[in-house]
C-alpha cells in the first residue's frame, strides 16, 4: 500500500505535516465495482488512492462510457468541484478493492493555503490532466477505430524480460470503452491482430508480439 510519503502531491512535506494531513483524514475501503463519485454531484472531498486502481468516465443517459483514465496507488480525484464548486465533472469507479484516504474540502483548502508547492503540483496535474483529455478529444474526432486501439496499447504496454505485454485486464468492452466504440468493432480488430500475430491474449492480459501496422 502506498503511503503519503510516495504520492506525489506530498513530497517534499515533513513528517509531522504528513501526520497532521492523515490525522484529517479518514481511511475507507470500497470493494471493486464500487461507484465512488457520480458525475454530475456536488463534491465535498477528494479520494487519494493509496491501494487498487479506477477508471474515470463519462457516461450518457443510455449507459454508454467513455473512460477518460484509469488511475492506481499514488493518484487522486475529486479536487476540482474542491476548487470552483461546480458539479463533478466525471464518474469514477473502483476496477478492484481499494483504500482511500478521504480529505474533505475545508482540510484541501487549508493544505493548498498553507503549502504553496502544493498548489503548484496540483496545477501541475491539472495541467497533464487537461493535456491528456485534449489528446484524447483529437483522437476521437481525427482518427479511426483501429488507430485509437493500436495508441491504446503503445501508450499502456510496458516491457519486461525483452516481451511487451498490459498488466490491466483488457476485456474488448474495456477495450472499446477506452477507445469510444463498441466491443463489436474491437471484437473485429482484435480477431485480426491476434490473427496475424501481432498481440496474445493470455489470462485476459494482452502480449504484444510485434509492432502493430499504423493501419489495416
Amino acid at each position: 500500500m502506498a503511503t503519503l510519503k510516495q504520492i506525489p502531491l506530498f513530497y517534499g512535506l515533513s513528517d509531522d505535516e504528513l501526520a497532521h494531513i492523515e490525522a484529517s483524514a479518514v481511511a475507507k475501503t470500497y470493494p471493486k465495482g464500487t461507484i465512488i463519485i457520480n458525475e454530475g454531484d456536488a463534491g465535498s472531498s477528494m479520494f487519494l488512492l493509496m491501494q487498487g486502481r479506477l477508471k474515470v468516465f463519462v457516461s450518457d443517459s443510455n449507459g454508454k462510457e467513455y473512460v477518460l483514465a484509469v488511475l492506481g496507488p499514488g493518484e487522486y480525484v475529486g479536487e476540482l468541484s474542491l476548487l470552483d464548486d461546480e458539479p463533478r465533472t466525471a464518474s469514477v469507479e473502483t476496477e478492484e478493492q481499494s483504500t482511500f484516504l478521504v480529505i474533505q474540502k475545508e482540510d484541501f483548502l487549508a493544505l493548498l493555503h498553507n503549502h504553496p508547492g502544493i498548489q503548484f503540483k496540483v496545477l501541475v496535474s491539472l495541467v497533464r490532466r487537461t493535456r491528456q483529455l485534449t489528446e484524447a478529444v483529437k483522437n476521437l474526432a481525427l482518427k479511426d477505430v483501429y488507430s485509437r486501439v493500436r495508441l491504446l496499447f503503445e501508450d499502456l504496454a510496458i516491457e519486461k524480460e525483452g516481451q511487451y505485454f498490459i498488466e490491466e485486464p483488457m476485456t474488448q468492452q474495456a477495450i472499446a470503452d477506452r477507445v469510444g466504440s463498441s466491443r463489436e468493432m474491437v471484437a473485429r480488430i482484435m480477431k485480426e491482430l491476434v490473427f496475424g500475430g501481432y498481440v496474445r491474449i493470455e489470462n485476459r492480459r494482452l502480449i504484444i508480439l510485434q509492432k502493430m501496422p499504423e493501419a489495416f
